[in-house]
Order: structure tokens, then C-alpha cells, then sequence
């Protein structure tokens, strides 16, 4: 066997080991975990009670390094390595699956393996989505025990975000988990987050503190991850639903020639001026995209651009397992979810639409009920499992908006969209938008089709020139904020 093959199935085995029997998950290469396996091996009978920070980082980041190189990629015909997945109508169907397991199902990582097989995804999606896996679980971990540890996770960190609002202590937690472990894979060039103030490298360095301070270093993956590591926070010392939102777009080889980067760049580097090109594409540029919703169970439903699918988080094996095989939203719903505090100062379509469908005196005549939680992965969850619609409108405050479009409404409207429903901001389609900034807000409607169809004419019957104007822009890109 030669020393590179060794080394792989080293730090694959150790990872088995550190995930199975709760191993020791503070190495950082092979060499070093086979120094330790002779020791962890004689404790395999002692399972870890949790993870630290850092020791969920290792795990998150070696689980998925090593399950990069199980199985080689099967590239579509006369495209090595191309992702292919926008082209297909539907999911994988899992019942075309051999030699399924029969206690455990079909867990994520046969899925993406699969996936990859069919040429749905390269090897690269196959380690990145391994690495969200392994991440979301630390989290999904974190979020659980938060009121056991409410010194050091819950309340306020002290510091302001780049939106101006109060970070939480799990806000800064979960963005490291989830950013070291997704740097880990090598597979990314650049990594853009709610709690980062602009994109970053993904680059991998041997001393995975220096980018805490969100350093930039050099490119060496060929896709680009977005994400808002704890969608929610404000709502976890309360112990409501709270989730994780990510979006995976491929990097353009010529990013820096069709990207229209913003006007104030004159204080970046080079290396930060590529890294924002990259970042800043609309949603239809997504190749994947998904959310993990933490509540009475863990669920990472996902979208690889063909269809979408759920698994559930089996604590007793620790593995997601395959619970919905195919998610379709259904094409009316009786549910509208938004915060209703807010009506008066909304745009005058939708406080129309919002009286008449509460009336009874819309298309189907029958009144809707209002649901809404405050966390945007519970109440899209549910709108896409019940049908009906989700939306944060502009008002006279925020005539942008809240949403930020990179990581929350366009990822949401890629999965919705696949769902077979529809995501608009009023007149216009949310996967249409450039980004002009990371932290860009969009308003959001979206959810079932026939709904924000209906949604939609309200918009096209008004003739506020301001509000199309508003629409208008942001296709242009002439949005600054």
C-alpha cells in the first residue's frame, strides 16, 4: 500500500473510531492519529459525554476530509467533474438503492455517495455537504444542551455583527464550528457568512486560528459557501426552533470580468477583491443549497438542484437518515406566516392581499390562519410541508427588507423553487437578484405556487411607481445596501 493510500485510510478509520467510540478528536493529520489510536482504542469503552468547541471543530473537519476520499467521483459523460444536477427534474430515488441497510436506512452519506456515482455531484459537493453533516451535528449537539450550559452558550457575546445586531454566544460558537469545518475540506475557495464582515478564503492553513480575525488567505477550492451558521438566535435562550441556512455556488472562473462589484472596495486587498466576486452571484447561480432545522429533532432538508429531500438526525447512530425521499409543497395552502405586528406599515399590496386572504375573499374563498414563529427555518419548514405562504414584506422602515439575499432568501427560494413553489420580493423573483453587497436585505414572499401567483397580481395591479422602481433596481443591481 503506498504511504498516501495508508495515510487516508489512517485518518478514515480514526475518524470512524472518533464519531463511533468517542476517540480522542484532537489530531490534526495522520501521523498524529496513528499515535493515537493504540491508546484510544483501549478506551473505546468509555463513549465522550460531549464535544468541546474545539474538539467539534476536529471532528467536523477530519469526518469531512476523510469521507472526501472513500469513493472516487463518477463525472458526467464528456464533462469530468461537471455538476450536472440542474438539468434532472427530480431526486435520486432511493428505492433504486442496493444493499440498504435495514436497521439504519439510507443515511446522508450513502445519498450524496450515490449522488456522486450518478454524476448529480463531483467529489468536491460529495466532501463539502459531508462537511455541513458533520458540523450540523456539533450544532444540532450545542443548541440541545444550551440550557445546561447557559454560562458559556447562551445570552450575549458582547459584540455587535456587521448588521448592528447583538451577537449571541452561539452566534460565534456555531460560525467557528461550522467555517473550520467547512475550511477543512480544501474544497472551497471562498466562504461568506451572516457573522463575518466580508467573505473570506477558505484556504486551509496548518494554524486554523489565524482566521478568526477573518484574515484572508489564498484560494483552493472551486466553490463557494454561504451560510448563517444560527438562523434564529435571538430565540434559543427561549428554547424555540432555530436552524442553520446554506447555499453553495460554483466559483466563475472569470468572477472578477462578469461580477459588478460594488463602488467602496478601494480598501481591499487583491485577495479580498477575488474572494467578494466570487461570492456575489444571484440564486440561480446556486448548485445547492438547504437548511438544518433544530427543534424536537434535527432535519436537514436540502436541494442538489434536482428536487428535494429531508433526513433526520438518529442520535442512537449518529447519522442522518433518509425521512423524505422526495418533499413536494403542495400547491395551495391554508397557512400565512409573517409578522402581522407590522401590517400598517407594510407596502399597500400586500396588506391587501394579507385582509382579504384572513376574509375569505381571495380565489379560494376560504380563510387562511396565521402561523408564525420569528425563526425563518421553523416557518419555512412548515409552509413547505403544509403548503402555504412565508413572508417578510418590505415596510416604511426597512423598505429593503430584512432577509439578507445571499444567505437566507435566496438559498430558501432555490429550495422552494425546487419544491415545485415560487419565491418573489413583490414584482420580481428573488433568484434574479445580483448581490451587490454580502449582507444585501431583500424583502421575501414566498412558498406555495398558486399562492404567491395569487400574491403576485396584487403587485402587478398597483401603480405605485416607487415601489416598481424599488423592484426594478435591485434586478439592475443598483441596490446599495
Amino acid at each position: 500500500m503506498r504511504s498516501s493510500d495508508r495515510s487516508r485510510t489512517i485518518a478514515a478509520a480514526g475518524v470512524l473510531g472518533a464519531l463511533v467510540h468517542g476517540y480522542d478528536t484532537s489530531f490534526t493529520s495522520p501521523s498524529t492519529l496513528q499515535a493515537h489510536i493504540p491508546r484510544t482504542q483501549a478506551q473505546s469503552g468509555a463513549r465522550s459525554s460531549g464535544l468541546g468547541v474545539m474538539g467539534a471543530g476536529a471532528v467536523a473537519a477530519c469526518a469531512a476530509t476523510a469521507a472526501a476520499v472513500v469513493r472516487p467521483g463518477r463525472p458526467a459523460k464528456g464533462s469530468p467533474g461537471r455538476h450536472v444536477g440542474r438539468t434532472a427534474a427530480s431526486a435520486l430515488n432511493p428505492d433504486n438503492f442496493s444493499d440498504v441497510c435495514d436497521q439504519t436506512g439510507v443515511t446522508l452519506n450513502r445519498y450524496m455517495i450515490e449522488a456522486n456515482r450518478q454524476g448529480v455531484v463531483d467529489t468536491d459537493i460529495l466532501s463539502v455537504m459531508n462537511s455541513i453533516r458533520e458540523a450540523t451535528k456539533v450544532i444540532s449537539k450545542l443548541v440541545n444542551t444550551a440550557p445546561l450550559a447557559q454560562a458559556e452558550l447562551l445570552g450575549l457575546e458582547g459584540a455587535i455583527n456587521v448588521q448592528g445586531e447583538d451577537q449571541k454566544k452561539l452566534d460565534v460558537i456555531t460560525n467557528d464550528v461550522l467555517k473550520k469545518a467547512l475550511r477543512y475540506t480544501g474544497k472551497l475557495g471562498t466562504m461568506a457568512s451572516e457573522e463575518e464582515d466580508m467573505p473570506v478564503s477558505a484556504a486551509l492553513s496548518l494554524d486554523l486560528e489565524t482566521t478568526a480575525s477573518g484574515t484572508v488567505l489564498s484560494d483552493t477550492g472551486k466553490y463557494v459557501c454561504v451560510f448563517d451558521p444560527l438562523d434564529g438566535s435571538s430565540n434559543v435562550d427561549a428554547g424555540i426552533a432555530v436552524g442553520t441556512i446554506f447555499g453553495i455556488f460554483k466559483e466563475s472562473e472569470e468572477s472578477n470580468a462578469v461580477c459588478d462589484l460594488p463602488a467602496n472596495i478601494k480598501d481591499l486587498d487583491g485577495d479580498q477583491v477575488s474572494c467578494l466576486a466570487a461570492t456575489l452571484q444571484p440564486g440561480k447561480a446556486l448548485v445547492a443549497a438547504g437548511y438544518v432545522l433544530y427543534s424536537c429533532s434535527t432535519e436537514l432538508v436540502f436541494t442538489l438542484g434536482r428536487g428535494v429531500v429531508g433526513f433526520t438526525l438518529d442520535s442512537s447512530i449518529g447519522e442522518y437518515v433518509l425521512t423524505r425521499p422526495s418533499i413536494e409543497i403542495p400547491s395551495r395552502g391554508k397557512i400565512y406566516s409573517c409578522n402581522e405586528a407590522n401590517m400598517e406599515n407594510w407596502d399597500e399590496p400586500f396588506q391587501q392581499y394579507i385582509k382579504d386572504i384572513q376574509t375569505g375573499n381571495c380565489e379560494t374563498k376560504n380563510k387562511y390562519s396565521l402561523r408564525y414563529i420569528g425563526s425563518m427555518v421553523g416557518d419555512v419548514h412548515r409552509t413547505l410541508l403544509y403548503g402555504g405562504l412565508f413572508a417578510y414584506p418590505a415596510d416604511t422602515k426597512n423598505k429593503d427588507g430584512k432577509l439578507r439575499l445571499l444567505y437566507e432568501a435566496a438559498p430558501m427560494s432555490f429550495l422552494l423553487e425546487q419544491a415545485g413553489g415560487l419565491a418573489i420580493t413583490g414584482h420580481s423573483r428573488v433568484m434574479d437578484i445580483p448581490p451587490v453587497s454580502v449582507h444585501q436585505r431583500v424583502p421575501i414572499i414566498l412558498g406555495s405556487k398558486d399562492d404567491v401567483e395569487e400574491c403576485k397580481k396584487y403587485y402587478e395591479k398597483c401603480d405605485d411607481p416607487k415601489l416598481k422602481e424599488r423592484c426594478a433596481n435591485r434586478l439592475k443591481g443598483l441596490v446599495t445596501a
